[in-house]
């Protein structure tokens, strides 16, 4: 019932702001023109702490996971977020990163996943929905292709817990001008909403909700993606979260 709600406000919202859909069109272009591309993050491989009974970690996504706004991906979510994981379970981390600018969900099923080793992995992280909402996926087809990636990944590596980042914090965005703010900030509160739903029940995979009570301060690094400090307070955010959820 939820989900053909969701699907019926996007459609009648996608009617709704057809008239505008032109200055839309060009106040998208106008702001990725002012905002520029960030380079991707350095070095998308690494090991977090020291010791025996080394963990593995893949973490893939979009730009996000690519690191765009940080030199390294050890400054970059996956680098973090390994740290995190290493200091709570006293083991070593090594941690693998495939991430690509501009990828959805679908897209990383069909483009990322390829690139992904035959091993196994203890942890994976999905950094996903950016796109998604950026390129107007509908809540079915979010939801149809997160169940997909989330079922590739889990048939892989049956045994590893999964993590999946909070969808975009578009309604945060110092850069976005409105009205085009607001419309991709409802869909983003739409799709956290239905992957909150459509990932409770399931056995080891854990999502982040748009967090509430997250300091911006210094968060980002053109205005979408975040900066180092950024990608450090949202590992440790989230890493918080999942205390709560995972016996690590």
């Amino acid at each position: 019932m939820s989900l053909n709600k969701w699907q019926a406000k996007f459609i009648l919202g996608g009617a709704a702001i057809m008239p505008i859909a032109p200055f839309l069109y060009v106040q998208g272009l106008i702001t990725r023109w002012k905002v520029g591309l960030l380079p991707e993050a350095k070095g998308p491989a690494g090991v977090a702490g020291s010791g025996d009974g080394e963990l593995k970690l893949l973490v893939l996504g979009e730009s996000t996971v690519a690191g765009l706004g940080a030199r390294t991906h050890d400054l970059a979510l996956g680098g973090q977020f390994a740290k995190g994981l290493a200091e709570r379970t006293g083991r070593p981390v090594k941690w693998t990163v495939i991430g690509k600018n501009g990828v959805t969900a679908r897209r990383t099923i069909d483009e990322l996943w390829p690139l992904v080793r035959d091993e196994k992995y203890d942890y994976v992280l999905l950094g996903i929905g950016g796109n998604d909402v950026m390129k107007l996926s509908s809540p079915k087809k979010w939801r149809r292709d997160m169940l997909e990636l989330i079922g590739i990944v889990r048939k892989a590596n049956p045994d590893a817990a999964i993590f999946i980042s909070n969808c975009p914090m578009i309604g945060y965005s110092p850069i976005l001008p409105q009205p085009i703010k607001g419309i991709l900030w409802n869909l983003s509160q739409m799709h956290n909403a239905n992957i909150v739903e459509f990932t409770s029940g399931m056995d080891r995979v854990y999502y982040y909700p748009q967090p509430v009570d997250i300091d911006f301060n210094g968060f980002w690094a053109d205005g979408i993606h975040p900066s180092e400090q950024g990608y450090r307070d949202w590992a440790a955010a989230m890493l918080k979260h999942f205390d709560k959820h995972h016996q690590w």
